[in-house]
């Protein structure tokens, strides 16, 4: 006798073809009731709004998506303050914002995470965008993506969280970002828009260790920081992910740098030539390009290792792939355009997007159901939603 969710059967009953089709017919039936459950708690996030200067904070539970509240993060009456990137300390009681914009140079800025309350702050490069706190929670590392000075090389701040100095600023290359640290904290990932490089830096020595140029047909590993080409080193246009390869550009682009979950690769979104490339940190090659959407933007990876993110800025779009096979499993159009950031809940259950939107519109987060692979809930927040963390679950109410 077969017993499941309340159905009995006798097992001779199944063994004809007809009998092993209808039993499989209610199986998948029973799985599909499984994906489409609503979740059991409230899910929360906290979202940087760009061009708005607002922090906000996000719930998603069984009563779907809602916007709990905003703080603003203006420092300036008279100037947008320009909050790119958010991160999270280890214990969820304080967060960090990068503030862009400054007279010239950039900052992050500490918040208790209760109450949205501004600690402390220090200056750092221009434009500090992505960020990522070391696991132990000492050590801030942003990348000063310059995005509106000269084409020269810029640099990965590290801060001590504890007393937000400044200890060491490493030069890299021109438009570092995708600011991440590998799970045991030794190493930390970006990726350098203009020079094609995937940066691999020292995080206990607080240098750079390795360099991998990720351009098709010149893929190349260096150790320590490569040479730029003559062809960087010339003027051209900078751009933040936006702007579509010109014919017979072959080059990456590269806007992310996401390290997998048992350490064996990293995975970097090439945003012009919209692929995903994985690096065999052990070989320091590259091991896989998977295609992916139009211009590929940032990533993020589920805590179980199985599933990787990724955000299409110009899709408008977000991606789904299985990581063991490369297959990407789904392509959800987004309500609005310039997809932006991504983070994945601790349960690997829900992934959180944000969208900047255009002109006046307001920002998005889109919640997406990483059993089902649809899109649960969608909330509108402030303009131009960039940066965004997990922070909490706690029981529905």
């Amino acid at each position: 006798m077969l017993r499941m969710t309340g159905i009995c059967v006798s097992a001779t009953r199944w063994k004809t073809r007809r009998g092993v089709f209808v039993l499989a017919i209610l199986l998948s039936g029973i799985a599909k009731a499984q994906d489409s459950a609503p979740p059991t708690k409230d899910y929360f996030v906290k979202v940087v709004c760009e061009s708005s200067d607002h922090i906000a904070t996000v719930r998603f539970g069984p009563k779907g998506a809602s916007l709990e509240k905003t703080t603003e993060t203006r420092l300036l009456q008279s100037d947008i303050s320009g909050p790119h990137g958010i991160a999270f300390s280890p214990d969820k009681k304080t967060f960090f914002v990068t503030i862009g914009h400054g007279r010239p140079y950039g900052s992050a800025v500490k918040y208790t995470a209760a109450d949205d309350r501004a600690l402390s702050q220090v200056q750092l490069g221009m434009f500090p965008a992505t960020e990522d706190v070391s696991p132990d929670g000492n050590f801030l590392f942003v990348v000063n993506f310059n995005l509106h000075g000269d084409p020269l090389p810029s640099s990965v701040s590290v801060v001590d969280t504890n007393v937000m100095l400044e200890v060491a600023r490493i030069p890299t290359c021109v438009m570092p970002h995708g600011s991440r640290l590998s799970r045991d904290g030794t190493k930390h990932y970006s990726a350098c828009m203009m020079d094609d490089l995937l940066v691999e830096i020292d995080a206990e020595r607080m240098k750079v260790a390795r360099s991998f140029r990720v351009t098709a047909g010149n893929e190349k590993g260096f150790v320590g920081l490569a040479p730029r080409p003559a062809s960087s080193q010339e003027p051209h246009a900078m751009d933040h992910g936006d702007a579509p390869p010109k014919p017979n550009d072959s080059s990456c682009a590269p806007t992310w740098a996401q390290p997998a979950v048992d350490g064996t690769r990293v995975f970097v979104a090439c945003n012009k030539s919209s692929e995903i490339v994985e690096i065999d940190l052990a070989k320091w090659l590259v091991s896989r390009r998977l295609p992916a959407g139009p211009g590929v933007y940032n990533l993020g990876v589920s805590a179980d290792g199985k599933l990787l993110m990724a955000t299409n800025k110009r899709g408008p779009s977000i991606s789904v792939f299985d990581i063991a096979s490369g297959k990407e499993l789904a392509r959800l159009a987004t309500k609005r355009k310039v997809v932006h950031g991504v983070v994945i809940s601790p349960d690997s259950r829900y992934a959180f997007v944000t969208v900047e939107g255009i002109g006046s519109e307001p920002g998005t987060v889109e919640v997406i159901d990483l059993v089902a692979l649809k899109t649960a809930a969608t909330v509108d927040v402030p303009p131009q939603a960039a940066g965004i963390d997990f922070w909490k679950t706690q029981p529905a109410q």
